[in-house]
């Protein structure tokens, strides 16, 4: 896969998973919340180790600067 995420959009995206597993955490959320927030926080760190966001391709956006 061609790196399609800059290096401010994938530190964006662990820190932004790392508040949502504080708020998983402490209990901040539950039920449904929790499980959207997980699954969320899952996909945005996978992205982000990967450097390649699927969304990004149909519409031609890279944030990777060469």
């Amino acid at each position: 896969m061609i790196k399609n995420m800059g290096k401010f959009d994938r530190v964006l995206r662990i820190a932004i998973s790392l508040v949502f597993a504080m708020m998983i955490f402490n209990d901040a959320v539950s039920g449904l919340q929790y499980y959207i927030l997980s699954f969320v926080s899952i996909i945005f760190v996978i992205t982000a180790v990967a450097g390649t966001c699927p969304i990004y391709v149909p519409f031609n956006i890279n944030t990777n600067k060469k």
